[in-house]
Protein backbone atom coordinates (compact mmCIF):
# COMPACT_ATOMS: atom_id res chain seq x y z
CA UNK A 1 0.00 0.00 0.00
CA UNK A 2 1.12 3.16 -0.38
CA UNK A 3 -0.18 6.29 1.46
CA UNK A 4 -1.98 9.65 -0.21
CA UNK A 5 -2.26 12.57 1.63
CA UNK A 6 -0.14 10.50 4.61
CA UNK A 7 1.28 14.25 5.35
CA UNK A 8 0.95 17.77 5.27
CA UNK A 9 2.79 19.89 2.72
CA UNK A 10 3.48 23.52 4.43
CA UNK A 11 4.46 24.80 1.17
CA UNK A 12 5.54 24.23 -2.32
CA UNK A 13 8.10 25.06 -4.38
CA UNK A 14 8.13 26.97 -8.33
CA UNK A 15 10.67 28.24 -10.49
CA UNK A 16 11.71 31.20 -7.48
CA UNK A 17 11.96 28.99 -4.57
CA UNK A 18 9.53 27.62 -2.06
CA UNK A 19 5.94 29.53 -1.87
CA UNK A 20 3.45 29.46 1.38
CA UNK A 21 0.36 27.89 1.03
CA UNK A 22 -2.55 27.87 3.10
CA UNK A 23 -2.24 24.89 6.00
CA UNK A 24 -5.99 23.95 6.72
CA UNK A 25 -5.04 22.35 9.52
CA UNK A 26 -3.03 25.46 11.56
CA UNK A 27 -4.87 26.55 14.46
CA UNK A 28 -7.11 29.47 13.47
CA UNK A 29 -6.27 32.99 14.38
CA UNK A 30 -9.72 33.49 15.80
CA UNK A 31 -11.90 32.50 18.47
CA UNK A 32 -15.56 30.57 17.96
CA UNK A 33 -17.16 33.72 19.26
CA UNK A 34 -15.40 36.05 17.11
CA UNK A 35 -17.60 33.79 14.20
CA UNK A 36 -20.50 34.25 16.35
CA UNK A 37 -20.22 38.14 16.76
CA UNK A 38 -20.21 38.38 13.53
CA UNK A 39 -23.15 36.59 12.20
CA UNK A 40 -26.64 39.16 12.71
CA UNK A 41 -28.66 38.76 15.75
CA UNK A 42 -31.61 37.89 13.78
CA UNK A 43 -30.44 34.90 12.10
CA UNK A 44 -30.52 33.58 15.45
CA UNK A 45 -34.44 33.76 15.60
CA UNK A 46 -36.47 30.94 15.05
CA UNK A 47 -39.76 31.03 14.06
CA UNK A 48 -42.55 28.32 14.55
CA UNK A 49 -44.50 29.24 11.69
CA UNK A 50 -42.09 29.86 9.06
CA UNK A 51 -40.77 26.19 9.55
CA UNK A 52 -44.00 24.99 9.71
CA UNK A 53 -44.50 26.72 6.38
CA UNK A 54 -41.55 24.69 4.74
CA UNK A 55 -43.41 21.51 6.48
CA UNK A 56 -46.61 21.90 4.57
CA UNK A 57 -45.01 22.83 1.42
CA UNK A 58 -43.02 19.98 1.68
CA UNK A 59 -45.78 17.80 2.23
CA UNK A 60 -48.43 19.14 -0.73
CA UNK A 61 -45.52 18.00 -2.92
CA UNK A 62 -45.16 14.85 -1.90
CA UNK A 63 -49.18 14.57 -2.15
CA UNK A 64 -49.17 15.70 -5.17
CA UNK A 65 -46.37 14.06 -6.58
CA UNK A 66 -48.50 10.36 -5.48
CA UNK A 67 -51.86 11.75 -6.84
CA UNK A 68 -50.34 12.32 -10.13
CA UNK A 69 -48.32 9.12 -10.24
CA UNK A 70 -51.44 7.06 -9.18
CA UNK A 71 -53.59 9.04 -11.68
CA UNK A 72 -51.27 8.86 -14.83
CA UNK A 73 -49.51 5.35 -13.89
CA UNK A 74 -47.73 5.22 -17.13
CA UNK A 75 -43.82 4.14 -17.51
CA UNK A 76 -42.61 7.51 -18.77
CA UNK A 77 -43.86 8.66 -16.00
CA UNK A 78 -42.56 7.25 -13.21
CA UNK A 79 -38.83 7.87 -13.68
CA UNK A 80 -39.52 11.06 -12.88
CA UNK A 81 -41.89 10.30 -10.02
CA UNK A 82 -39.04 8.51 -8.46
CA UNK A 83 -36.87 10.81 -8.83
CA UNK A 84 -38.66 13.57 -7.58
CA UNK A 85 -40.37 12.08 -4.78
CA UNK A 86 -36.90 10.72 -3.80
CA UNK A 87 -36.05 13.81 -3.42
CA UNK A 88 -38.74 15.70 -1.47
CA UNK A 89 -38.43 12.33 1.10
CA UNK A 90 -34.80 13.95 1.31
CA UNK A 91 -36.26 17.67 2.15
CA UNK A 92 -38.56 16.71 4.67
CA UNK A 93 -35.62 13.99 5.98
CA UNK A 94 -33.64 18.00 6.26
CA UNK A 95 -36.58 19.38 8.41
CA UNK A 96 -36.59 16.69 10.58
CA UNK A 97 -33.23 17.20 11.49
CA UNK A 98 -33.93 20.69 11.93
CA UNK A 99 -36.21 19.60 14.55
CA UNK A 100 -33.84 17.64 16.14
CA UNK A 101 -31.26 20.12 16.63
CA UNK A 102 -34.00 22.37 17.98
CA UNK A 103 -33.24 24.89 15.07
CA UNK A 104 -36.76 24.16 14.22
CA UNK A 105 -38.51 26.19 16.61
CA UNK A 106 -38.10 27.14 19.99
CA UNK A 107 -40.83 24.98 21.31
CA UNK A 108 -39.26 21.23 22.57
CA UNK A 109 -42.72 19.54 22.11
CA UNK A 110 -43.01 20.84 18.66
CA UNK A 111 -39.98 19.92 17.53
CA UNK A 112 -40.50 16.31 18.58
CA UNK A 113 -43.85 16.24 17.51
CA UNK A 114 -42.47 17.31 13.58
CA UNK A 115 -39.44 15.20 14.01
CA UNK A 116 -41.43 12.28 14.90
CA UNK A 117 -43.43 12.49 11.90
CA UNK A 118 -41.39 13.59 9.46
CA UNK A 119 -38.54 10.90 9.88
CA UNK A 120 -40.82 8.04 11.33
CA UNK A 121 -42.30 8.70 7.52
CA UNK A 122 -39.27 7.87 5.89
CA UNK A 123 -38.22 4.94 8.04
CA UNK A 124 -36.00 6.87 10.37
CA UNK A 125 -36.28 6.38 14.23
CA UNK A 126 -36.17 10.30 14.98
CA UNK A 127 -34.78 10.53 18.42
CA UNK A 128 -32.72 7.56 17.72
CA UNK A 129 -30.59 9.13 14.92
CA UNK A 130 -31.19 12.72 16.67
CA UNK A 131 -28.77 11.66 19.67
CA UNK A 132 -26.37 10.07 17.49
CA UNK A 133 -26.39 12.88 15.08
CA UNK A 134 -26.05 15.19 18.17
CA UNK A 135 -22.56 13.07 19.26
CA UNK A 136 -21.38 13.59 15.44
CA UNK A 137 -21.81 17.68 15.91
CA UNK A 138 -20.14 17.45 19.14
CA UNK A 139 -17.30 15.61 17.64
CA UNK A 140 -17.06 16.25 14.36
CA UNK A 141 -13.31 15.91 12.98
CA UNK A 142 -12.61 13.40 15.95
CA UNK A 143 -10.95 10.52 14.18
CA UNK A 144 -11.52 8.38 17.70
CA UNK A 145 -15.08 10.35 18.37
CA UNK A 146 -17.00 11.28 15.41
CA UNK A 147 -19.84 9.50 14.19
CA UNK A 148 -20.50 10.07 10.48
CA UNK A 149 -18.84 8.98 7.59
CA UNK A 150 -15.38 8.48 9.96
CA UNK A 151 -12.46 7.07 8.53
CA UNK A 152 -10.79 3.91 9.39
CA UNK A 153 -7.57 3.44 10.94
CA UNK A 154 -5.07 1.43 8.85
CA UNK A 155 -4.86 -1.03 11.32
CA UNK A 156 -8.92 -1.69 10.81
CA UNK A 157 -8.74 -1.20 6.88
CA UNK A 158 -6.09 -4.04 7.27
CA UNK A 159 -8.65 -5.87 9.31
CA UNK A 160 -11.73 -6.10 6.52
CA UNK A 161 -12.36 -8.78 4.22
CA UNK A 162 -12.04 -8.05 0.23
CA UNK A 163 -15.54 -8.08 -0.26
CA UNK A 164 -16.30 -5.44 2.39
CA UNK A 165 -13.47 -2.67 1.34
CA UNK A 166 -14.88 -3.34 -2.15
CA UNK A 167 -18.74 -2.39 -1.57
CA UNK A 168 -17.14 0.73 1.05
CA UNK A 169 -15.02 1.68 -2.08
CA UNK A 170 -16.85 1.22 -4.69
CA UNK A 171 -19.62 3.71 -6.26
CA UNK A 172 -22.50 3.05 -6.43
CA UNK A 173 -22.67 0.91 -3.05
CA UNK A 174 -21.38 3.83 0.13
CA UNK A 175 -24.72 5.64 -1.53
CA UNK A 176 -26.79 2.95 0.05
CA UNK A 177 -25.13 2.64 3.24
CA UNK A 178 -27.91 5.08 5.19
CA UNK A 179 -30.18 1.67 6.44
CA UNK A 180 -27.38 -0.09 7.49
CA UNK A 181 -25.84 2.33 9.09
CA UNK A 182 -28.97 2.58 11.43
CA UNK A 183 -28.95 -0.94 12.40
CA UNK A 184 -25.56 -1.57 12.82
CA UNK A 185 -23.49 1.65 12.39
CA UNK A 186 -20.16 1.09 10.56
CA UNK A 187 -16.99 -0.96 10.98
CA UNK A 188 -15.02 -0.90 14.31
CA UNK A 189 -18.31 0.75 15.99
CA UNK A 190 -21.15 -1.08 18.01
CA UNK A 191 -25.13 -0.75 18.36
CA UNK A 192 -28.03 -0.12 16.67
CA UNK A 193 -30.24 3.08 16.63
CA UNK A 194 -33.43 0.69 17.34
CA UNK A 195 -32.37 -0.19 20.33
CA UNK A 196 -32.69 1.87 23.55
CA UNK A 197 -29.73 -0.64 25.26
CA UNK A 198 -27.21 0.67 22.70
CA UNK A 199 -23.79 2.06 23.22
CA UNK A 200 -24.76 4.66 21.35
CA UNK A 201 -27.43 5.78 24.13
CA UNK A 202 -27.07 6.88 27.70
CA UNK A 203 -29.34 5.35 30.14
CA UNK A 204 -31.35 8.51 29.64
CA UNK A 205 -31.94 8.30 26.59
CA UNK A 206 -34.03 5.09 26.98
CA UNK A 207 -37.89 6.21 26.92
CA UNK A 208 -36.73 8.45 23.50
CA UNK A 209 -35.29 5.59 21.67
CA UNK A 210 -37.86 3.20 22.43
CA UNK A 211 -40.85 6.19 21.45
CA UNK A 212 -39.24 6.49 18.39
CA UNK A 213 -38.46 2.66 17.65
CA UNK A 214 -42.19 2.45 18.10
CA UNK A 215 -42.85 5.11 16.04
CA UNK A 216 -40.97 3.65 13.16
CA UNK A 217 -42.38 0.27 13.85
CA UNK A 218 -46.08 1.85 13.38
CA UNK A 219 -45.20 3.23 9.85
CA UNK A 220 -43.42 -0.39 8.84
CA UNK A 221 -46.63 -2.08 9.99
CA UNK A 222 -48.34 1.05 7.74
CA UNK A 223 -46.79 0.16 4.64
CA UNK A 224 -47.28 -3.38 5.04
CA UNK A 225 -50.85 -2.96 5.21
CA UNK A 226 -50.92 -0.13 2.28
CA UNK A 227 -48.71 -3.50 0.44
CA UNK A 228 -51.86 -6.03 0.83
CA UNK A 229 -54.30 -2.44 0.03
CA UNK A 230 -53.07 -1.49 -3.44
CA UNK A 231 -50.58 -4.45 -3.68
CA UNK A 232 -46.86 -4.94 -3.48
CA UNK A 233 -46.00 -3.68 -7.11
CA UNK A 234 -47.37 -0.06 -6.80
CA UNK A 235 -46.40 -0.19 -3.09
CA UNK A 236 -42.82 -0.86 -4.57
CA UNK A 237 -43.48 2.43 -7.35
CA UNK A 238 -44.94 4.93 -5.01
CA UNK A 239 -43.11 4.59 -1.84
CA UNK A 240 -40.16 1.91 -2.19
CA UNK A 241 -38.02 3.07 -4.91
CA UNK A 242 -38.56 7.09 -3.90
CA UNK A 243 -37.08 5.57 -0.29
CA UNK A 244 -33.85 4.82 -2.22
CA UNK A 245 -33.40 7.70 -3.78
CA UNK A 246 -33.73 9.31 -0.91
CA UNK A 247 -31.22 7.10 0.87
CA UNK A 248 -28.84 7.98 -1.73
CA UNK A 249 -29.28 11.55 -1.53
CA UNK A 250 -29.17 11.40 1.84
CA UNK A 251 -25.28 9.16 1.44
CA UNK A 252 -24.36 11.22 -1.37
CA UNK A 253 -25.44 15.19 0.56
CA UNK A 254 -23.29 13.69 3.95
CA UNK A 255 -20.12 12.13 2.83
CA UNK A 256 -19.37 14.94 0.54
CA UNK A 257 -19.88 17.62 3.54
CA UNK A 258 -16.58 15.64 4.89
CA UNK A 259 -14.70 14.60 2.35
CA UNK A 260 -13.69 15.21 -1.36
CA UNK A 261 -12.33 18.67 -1.30
CA UNK A 262 -10.01 19.21 -3.94
CA UNK A 263 -7.66 19.85 -1.49
CA UNK A 264 -7.18 17.14 1.73
CA UNK A 265 -8.44 17.92 4.81
CA UNK A 266 -7.19 17.47 8.25
CA UNK A 267 -9.13 14.63 10.84
CA UNK A 268 -7.86 15.47 14.08
CA UNK A 269 -6.99 13.13 17.63
CA UNK A 270 -6.12 13.88 21.35
CA UNK A 271 -4.78 17.60 21.92
CA UNK A 272 -5.06 18.95 18.47
CA UNK A 273 -8.77 18.38 18.26
CA UNK A 274 -11.04 21.12 19.58
CA UNK A 275 -14.64 21.60 18.53
CA UNK A 276 -13.61 24.77 15.85
CA UNK A 277 -10.69 23.05 14.26
CA UNK A 278 -13.12 20.24 13.41
CA UNK A 279 -15.42 22.23 12.44
CA UNK A 280 -13.45 24.07 10.14
CA UNK A 281 -12.98 20.74 8.18
CA UNK A 282 -16.40 21.26 7.30
CA UNK A 283 -16.93 21.28 3.42
CA UNK A 284 -19.77 23.76 1.70
CA UNK A 285 -21.51 22.53 -1.25
CA UNK A 286 -23.78 24.31 -4.33
CA UNK A 287 -26.79 22.05 -5.34
CA UNK A 288 -27.88 24.33 -8.37
CA UNK A 289 -32.49 24.21 -7.83
CA UNK A 290 -31.56 21.80 -5.21
CA UNK A 291 -30.20 24.24 -2.94
CA UNK A 292 -34.44 25.99 -2.23
CA UNK A 293 -35.98 22.46 -2.08
CA UNK A 294 -33.21 20.85 0.57
CA UNK A 295 -33.22 23.73 2.15
CA UNK A 296 -30.04 25.16 1.91
CA UNK A 297 -28.60 21.75 3.48
CA UNK A 298 -25.06 22.50 1.28
CA UNK A 299 -24.47 25.25 3.43
CA UNK A 300 -22.65 23.14 6.20
CA UNK A 301 -19.79 24.91 8.03
CA UNK A 302 -22.17 27.61 9.98
CA UNK A 303 -24.34 24.99 10.63
CA UNK A 304 -21.78 22.53 12.09
CA UNK A 305 -20.37 25.46 14.65
CA UNK A 306 -24.04 27.17 15.26
CA UNK A 307 -26.49 23.96 14.62
CA UNK A 308 -28.95 26.25 16.56
CA UNK A 309 -29.55 28.58 13.17
CA UNK A 310 -32.49 28.10 11.26
CA UNK A 311 -31.71 26.86 7.40
CA UNK A 312 -33.26 29.78 6.50
CA UNK A 313 -30.71 31.83 7.85
CA UNK A 314 -27.76 29.95 6.74
CA UNK A 315 -26.69 31.57 3.67
CA UNK A 316 -26.66 35.03 5.02
CA UNK A 317 -25.11 33.92 8.34
CA UNK A 318 -21.95 32.33 5.89
CA UNK A 319 -21.73 35.30 4.00
CA UNK A 320 -21.31 37.40 7.53
CA UNK A 321 -18.64 35.22 8.56
CA UNK A 322 -16.71 34.94 5.92
CA UNK A 323 -14.73 37.98 6.70
CA UNK A 324 -13.67 36.40 10.04
CA UNK A 325 -13.00 32.49 7.99
CA UNK A 326 -10.80 33.94 5.42
CA UNK A 327 -9.11 31.16 3.96
CA UNK A 328 -10.66 28.56 6.41
CA UNK A 329 -13.73 29.02 4.35
CA UNK A 330 -13.89 26.73 0.98
CA UNK A 331 -15.79 28.80 -1.36
CA UNK A 332 -17.90 25.94 -2.84
CA UNK A 333 -17.86 25.50 -7.00
CA UNK A 334 -21.05 26.99 -8.83
CA UNK A 335 -23.48 24.29 -10.20
CA UNK A 336 -25.31 24.21 -12.75
CA UNK A 337 -29.20 23.08 -12.25
CA UNK A 338 -28.45 19.67 -11.38
CA UNK A 339 -24.84 19.41 -9.23
CA UNK A 340 -23.73 16.61 -11.66
CA UNK A 341 -19.97 18.39 -11.11
CA UNK A 342 -20.43 16.59 -7.32
CA UNK A 343 -20.45 13.59 -9.12
CA UNK A 344 -16.58 13.53 -9.70
CA UNK A 345 -15.87 14.45 -6.25
CA UNK A 346 -17.63 11.78 -4.53
CA UNK A 347 -16.51 8.79 -7.02
CA UNK A 348 -12.57 10.67 -6.69
CA UNK A 349 -12.84 10.97 -2.62
CA UNK A 350 -14.57 7.11 -2.60
CA UNK A 351 -11.37 5.78 -4.87
CA UNK A 352 -8.69 7.80 -2.67
CA UNK A 353 -10.16 8.03 0.49
CA UNK A 354 -9.50 4.81 1.72
CA UNK A 355 -7.94 5.32 5.71
CA UNK A 356 -5.87 7.12 8.11
CA UNK A 357 -2.87 6.31 10.03
CA UNK A 358 -3.39 4.38 13.35
CA UNK A 359 -0.90 7.27 15.02
CA UNK A 360 -0.52 10.48 15.24
CA UNK A 361 -3.12 13.99 15.88
CA UNK A 362 -3.36 15.50 12.79
CA UNK A 363 -3.47 12.91 9.69
CA UNK A 364 -4.76 12.67 6.29
CA UNK A 365 -6.62 10.11 4.00
CA UNK A 366 -4.55 7.45 2.36
CA UNK A 367 -4.79 5.51 -0.73
CA UNK A 368 -4.71 1.64 -0.87
CA UNK A 369 -2.95 1.51 -4.23
CA UNK A 370 -3.82 -2.35 -4.21
CA UNK A 371 -7.42 -2.15 -3.87
CA UNK A 372 -8.74 -1.62 -7.36
CA UNK A 373 -5.51 -3.94 -9.03
CA UNK A 374 -7.10 -6.84 -6.58
CA UNK A 375 -10.25 -6.29 -8.68
CA UNK A 376 -9.18 -6.30 -11.41
CA UNK A 377 -7.17 -9.44 -11.01
CA UNK A 378 -10.06 -11.44 -9.50
CA UNK A 379 -11.93 -10.23 -12.88
CA UNK A 380 -9.56 -11.60 -15.03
Amino acid sequence: MEGGGGEKNASVFSEFGPTDVFDPSAPPPFKIAEIRAAIPKHCWIKSSWRSLSYVLRDLLVIFVLAAAAIYFNAGIFWPFYWVAQGTMFWAIFVLGHDCGHGSFSDNSVLNSLVGHVLHSAILVPYHGWRISHRTHHQNHGNVENDESWVPLTEKLYKSLDYSTKMLRFTVPFPLLAYPFYLWTRGPGKEGSHFNPNSKLFAPNDRNDVITSTVCWSIMVALLISLSFAIGPIQMLKLYCVPYLIFVMWLDFVTYLQHHGYEQKLPWYRGKEWSYLRGGLTTVDRDYGWINNIHHDVGTHLIHHLFPQIPHYHLVEATEAAKPVLGKYYREPKKSGPIPFHLIQNLARSIKEDHYVSDSGEIVYYQTDSELYKSSRDKSN
